[in-house]
């Protein structure tokens, strides 16, 4: 049996894995905001924290759709092609 990578992209992009994904994504995002590089100085104020995690996790989950949906739109045109 011969694995390729067309393969392994159309049983990711099954409807139950991308449900999963997007789950595991949305708890990923409500739990950056948790993250902090470190704890405020005593001498300062408290809600001077510096966030670990700011946009980052929004980029990637962008990127992540972005090249799905790149996937997709090539998948469609090679299919129309034939």
């Amino acid at each position: 049996m011969k694995i390729t990578i067309n393969k392994i992209v159309a049983t990711v992009m099954q409807p139950q894995y991308i449900k999963t994904a997007c789950f595991f994504i949305v708890i990923v995002l409500m739990m950056a905001n948790h993250l902090y590089a470190q704890t405020a100085d005593p001498g300062l104020d408290p809600d001077a924290e510096v966030p670990l995690d700011g946009g980052l996790s929004l980029l990637v989950a962008a990127g992540v759709g972005y090249g799905a949906k790149k996937m997709k739109e090539k998948k469609n045109r090679e299919a129309n092609k034939y």
